[in-house]
């Protein structure tokens, strides 16, 4: 049975990852349809997209504060004011106008056309981890990007329902969450503090929260006072808030118990799962230039995700050598110098 165990274990690792994956997809997917549903003039119409983010992050504080302070399930991160106001606010800030900016992007373009300017992802992660000297320029890398905007720029062409001002929603919050990615690695990940979703979630959502609350009482709300006709669904908002918590600890569990790496392919089976469902389902109209124009991006979405991977392989194998080197090292310090020198040199290393 000793040689059947790793076996086992390993095939229960894999089977893991393809559950976490498999969850993560259902609920982005499920999210993103809803959110839909719910924006859409034709379908529920309701569009209100600050009301319905600011929702989604009053359900997960709530659930949040609950699970920390109350029932005490998590533990809470310490952290200095200053730190909050450093790090914790401008991602709060960056995160509230992603999603501002991406669900009033439903309101405007079909959700298959959304999910192809959302392959411009790594581009501006990308771009703006070299503008904030996080990433080196590299000419390829740069090439690269090029080939998935110009796969964008074509699906945009071939756009049945092209919207100028959805697009620019889209583009928009596209830019922000860029920004917000690279901003948790600078802020928070290279100081050492790393968040995990329930914590994150307690951090940020009031934050985010308290930044929409400006436009919302400048955009939203003098609208939603005028129209009589709205009661709160409590079945509708309460699936959907649930829905969207549970979509924020799912990417948690992909990233933590698989990889970035794995996160990305994962979304890009959900992004075809999308269009088809979009063109099958919601009757949205998807055109051979716009599946031409994906294919292009994805390919090099593909090819951007492979070149990343190579180079972590590459530096974990060095990491190896040099480990093994170090050790090597003072082994033979503590052989040549007797146990006394051996000792001190440790100390010094």
């Amino acid at each position: 049975g000793e040689r059947r165990n790793p076996q086992r274990q390993r095939d229960k690792k894999i089977i893991l990852s393809y559950s976490y994956v498999a969850i993560w997809i259902f609920l982005s997917f499920t999210v993103i349809v809803y959110n839909k549903y719910i924006l859409d003039k034709k379908l529920y119409n309701w569009p209100y997209p600050i009301t319905l983010t600011m929702i989604h992050m009053s359900f997960c504080s709530t659930l949040a504060i609950l699970l920390i302070k109350v029932f005490k399930l998590v533990e809470p991160v310490s952290m200095s004011r200053e730190t909050y106001l450093r790090s914790v606010v401008p991602i709060g800030a960056l995160y509230s106008l992603s999603l501002w900016l991406s669900n009033s992007a439903y309101i405007y373009l079909s959700v298959s056309f959304i999910q192809m300017l959302k392959a411009l992802m790594p581009v501006a992660v990308y771009s703006i981890g070299v503008l904030l000297k996080k990433e080196s320029f590299k000419s390829d890398t740069m090439t690269n990007m090029l080939s998935i905007s110009l796969g964008v720029a074509i699906a945009a062409y071939g756009e049945a329902r092209f919207d100028v001002f959805g697009v620019f929603l889209q583009l928009g919050a596209v830019a922000f969450e860029a920004t917000r990615l690279v901003l948790i690695q600078i802020l928070l990940t290279s100081k050492g503090i790393n968040l995990n979703p329930i914590t994150s979630l307690y951090y940020v959502a009031p934050c985010c929260l308290a930044f929409l609350f400006i436009p919302w009482i400048y955009v939203e709300f003098p609208v939603l006072r005028d129209t009589s006709s709205f009661r709160f669904d409590y079945v509708i908002f309460g699936t959907n808030s649930l829905c969207a918590f549970a979509l924020n600890l799912a990417v948690f569990l992909l990233v933590g118990k698989t990889s970035a790496l794995t996160m990305n392919v994962a979304g890009v089976v959900k992004d075809w799962l999308l269009i088809a469902f979009s063109w099958s389902v919601i009757k949205d109209t998807v055109t051979p230039v716009n599946l031409f124009g994906y294919g292009v991006a994805f390919l090099g979405v593909a090819y951007y995700n492979h070149a990343k991977l190579k180079g972590l392989k590459a530096k974990e194998a060095q990491k190896k050598v040099q480990q093994g080197d170090e050790e090597g090292g003072r082994l033979l310090e503590v052989r040549e110098g007797g146990d006394g020198e051996g000792k001190k040199n440790e100390s010094a290393n």
